[in-house]
């Protein structure tokens, strides 16, 4: 594996464990997220990290295996230049169903 594709793959796992900390602290309860704007923003942040670390993966290697990689790309530019129309319940769900999926992913990558 190319070291660039492999920092990407790293970076992408500490994000994961960082949104695992924010669903810790809120007690994986989403009124408390909704709650608490700070939470919504470092959620915001780790997923435009985490679509950047993706777009520049798939530079290097196009036939990278992430399911969601077009989504997650989107969802990094809606977040940059759409910063506005983000709702928690967004967040909220993706940080519930698709970061376990990609964590899922990133491992399998890892490991080849």
């Amino acid at each position: 594996m190319q070291p660039k594709l492999l920092k990407y793959i790293l970076d992408i796992e500490s994000i994961i464990q960082e949104i695992e900390k924010v669903k810790q602290l809120t007690q994986n309860n989403f009124n408390t997220f909704r709650s608490e704007i700070l939470y919504q923003r470092a959620i915001e942040r780790d997923l435009e990290i985490i679509g950047e670390a993706i777009r520049k993966m798939i530079e290097i290697d196009p036939n990278i295996q992430i399911s969601s990689a077009k989504n997650i790309i989107g969802l990094r530019n809606i977040i940059s230049h759409a910063y506005d129309s983000v709702e928690p319940e967004l967040l909220w769900g993706i940080i519930q169903n698709n970061i376990p999926v990609l964590n899922k992913e990133v491992i399998l990558l890892k490991n080849l």
